[in-house]
């Protein structure tokens, strides 16, 4: 059974800000002749990368919710602007909306195991929720309606 990380992503008011904010940094990495890769930087490096490795995906927690996934595809070493060294997480392009979830705030990161994920919201009746505009997940979410 897969391992997955949750974490808050600072910055994005909604899964479409997530996306642009990564196109972005893609097309920046081109722009200079680099091997364009979605990388998210922390100073924390997993203890239990085999299990992640095995179909794992980061969980992003958006204004409150868990309301997207990316599959985690590896880790690397960093450095930070700083200087100081850090643990890259490799991910998936891919955005895959789930079932938002309430999560309070916390620092770092978190494991979470497969039994506690929210479902995928691609296919099927779920197509609708994930076409909602942000602000109306985040309403129906709150009031526990999806």
């Amino acid at each position: 059974m897969a391992l997955n990380i949750v974490k808050l992503c600072v910055g994005a008011a909604s899964i479409e800000d997530l996306e642009i904010w990564q196109q972005g940094r893609l097309a920046a990495m081109k722009a200079v002749g680099e091997v364009p890769r979605i990388v998210h930087t922390t100073f924390q490096t997993p203890k239990r990368q085999t299990e992640l490795l095995d179909g794992g995906s980061l969980y992003w927690v958006i204004k409150g919710l868990i309301q997207v996934r990316q599959r985690i595809l590896g880790f690397d070493d960093g450095t930070k602007a700083d200087g100081s060294a850090c643990c890259l997480f490799i991910l998936a392009p891919e955005l895959v909306p789930v079932r938002p979830m309430p999560r309070r705030p916390f620092q770092g990161w978190r494991y979470l195991t497969s039994s506690d994920v929210p479902a995928d919201l691609a296919g099927g009746a779920a197509d609708g929720v994930a076409a909602m505009p942000p602000k109306m997940r985040k309403d129906l979410a709150d009031l526990g309606l999806i």
